[in-house]
């Protein structure tokens, strides 16, 4: 029978920072700003429920829009439906416009994070 020595643990690496309260805030901060891309239709591969239940508020070129289908910030553009316009499946037809996105969510009230470029 062979003698098994116990192996001390490791000593942290004193390298290794642990996270301080700035860097903790500043992740909390992080999650509670919108993606970057934020699709309504279940079938885009942006599409999240969890997040879109949150509701989130839209702003575009200064003016605040709710009838928006996706949007992108980093890309600068919004997906709005085309009028009353259907394709051939019943999916309505969509027309992309370009300018300056922000996006928050509306959960947080009146003084939440604004995500934008």
């Amino acid at each position: 029978m062979t003698d098994i020595t116990p192996v001390p643990p490791a000593e942290p690496d004193a390298s290794v920072e642990p996270q301080t309260q700035a860097t903790a805030e500043a992740t909390h901060a992080a999650a509670d700003v919108p993606p970057d891309r934020l699709a309504i239709q279940p079938r885009s591969p942006w599409f999240d429920g969890d997040l879109l239940a949150r509701g989130i508020g839209i702003r575009f070129k200064g003016t605040v829009r709710n009838n928006v289908e996706e949007y992108c910030i980093s890309e600068g553009w919004v997906r709005v439906q085309a009028g009353r316009t259907l394709d051939r499946k019943g999916n309505p037809l969509t027309i992309k416009l370009q300018g300056a996105v922000e996006a928050w969510f509306e959960d947080l009230g009146e003084d939440a994070p604004v995500a934008k470029l």
